[in-house]
């Protein structure tokens, strides 16, 4: 049901603005404050990397947990209560005492980060005007590229000059603002789907849904590939000094905003599936040419807002891809994105640090973030091709 009334819009947008807000800085804050983190816990940056895995796969756990035991509930009595949960696991982790029990909170934590975005999504889109749909839910991510112009670099400046833990307390304040946002400026939307929980899991019968996971999964591993071992990469590669990196995460994040913008307004005025390949086999090049321009500080930052840029412009498009494919089961299949592309969180961070812990320097990264994202540009052509043999079978029938 679209609204007629564009001041409840974008007050609704605003409150999802807050609460990705919130969550980007939960996610992305690590990669800033991984070095003074792994200090603090005298442990090594591969095992304080594992951090940032371990949220992802609170994500991937997460997105279809949390929408399936609320699918019978209002999604704006749903977004409240997982914006309470991003407060309260925030908070536990800023007071942790040890590193498992670190590790055991940042797990909570990413448990309702794809719930949030993926319901988030869908009635963004359902509250947008027709042919908007894309940039009502890039406005949703633009509180991931805020988190990394503003929140990020904030969290970083307190988490090396003062401490991390305060940083955390920061992102739980947020997140129970953002809750009461969506409580008071969020309007009750219903879902258009009458299609229960168990026949919505019907999706994964289509070959298609897999080539977007795919793209999901694998090919935005080599954002985080990158991004994850950033700091380490700017200051023993690039030469920059650790206070620097405050500034490096507001490039990053300048990008990131800039990328978020075009990616939406991309995918409405073409389509999701060539925005996306497009911009995937860009970040493939981007990755590849860091690994030269990163010798030099200016063309380092340059190449730091450029992969900020590509990697969050593929966002809005492949939100509306999957969104499009899975008809009827619109929550699951977007909350679904959430969790497969942190799955690529995952990888990334995984993936990009075996080389660093075998001595291979903190360029390597880049190496596996160009090879991964490669393989999401193959997941896009697959799909074209499975999107043309159906189009040909149905000119036949």
């Amino acid at each position: 049901m679209k609204s007629t009334n564009t001041s409840p819009i974008k007050l609704s947008l605003i409150s999802l603005l807050l609460g990705g807000f919130s969550i980007g800085m939960t996610e992305f804050l690590m990669m800033g404050i991984l070095p003074d983190l792994s200090k603090s816990l005298q442990i090594s940056i591969p095992e304080a990397g594992h951090l940032i895995s371990i949220y992802a796969l609170g994500v991937v756990i997460g997105a279809p947990l949390m929408v399936g035991l609320t699918s019978n509930l209002p999604p704006r009595k749903v977004l409240i209560g997982l914006m309470l949960m991003v407060g309260i696991f925030n908070g536990l982790f800023a007071l942790a005492g040890n590193y498992p029990l670190l590790l055991a909170t940042r797990f909570l934590a990413g448990l309702p980060h794809g719930a949030f975005f993926g319901i988030g999504a869908v009635v963004a889109s359902k509250l947008a005007e027709p042919g908007r749909e894309a940039r009502a839910v890039s406005v949703m991510f633009a509180g991931l590229t805020v988190a990394n112009i503003i929140g990020v670099p904030l969290g970083t400046f307190i988490g090396h000059n003062y401490s991390w833990r305060y940083s955390f307390v920061l992102i739980a304040a947020v997140a129970l603002l953002a809750a009461l946002a969506v409580k008071v400026w969020m309007p009750s939307v219903k879902s258009e789907s009458e299609t229960s929980f168990l026949k919505s899991l019907n999706i994964f019968k289509h070959k298609e849904l897999w080539f977007i996971i795919g793209i999901s999964a694998i090919g935005t591993g080599g954002m985080f590939a990158w991004i994850s071992y950033i700091a380490p990469l700017m200051t023993e590669v690039a030469g920059f000094s650790p206070n620097v990196m405050t500034i490096i995460m507001v490039v990053a994040g300048f990008g990131m905003a800039v990328g978020n913008f075009i990616g939406g307004r991309l995918a409405d005025r073409f389509s999701p599936l060539t925005t996306t390949t497009w911009l995937l086999l860009c970040m493939v090049g981007a990755l590849l040419l860091t690994v030269v321009m990163v010798q030099m500080q200016p063309t380092a930052v340059l190449m730091t807002f450029l992969t900020g840029a590509i990697g969050f412009g593929v966002i809005a498009p492949m939100q509306m891809l999957i969104v499009q494919q899975a008809k009827g089961a619109e929550m699951l299949a977007s909350s679904l994105l959430q969790a497969t592309s942190n799955m690529g969180n995952a990888l990334g961070a995984f993936l990009g640090g075996l080389p660093i812990a075998a001595g291979f320097g903190f360029i390597s990264p880049l190496y596996v973030g160009a090879a991964l994202a490669f393989t999401g540009v193959l997941f896009c052509l697959l799909l074209v091709v499975s999107h043309r043999q159906r189009a040909r079978n149905v000119a036949v029938a």
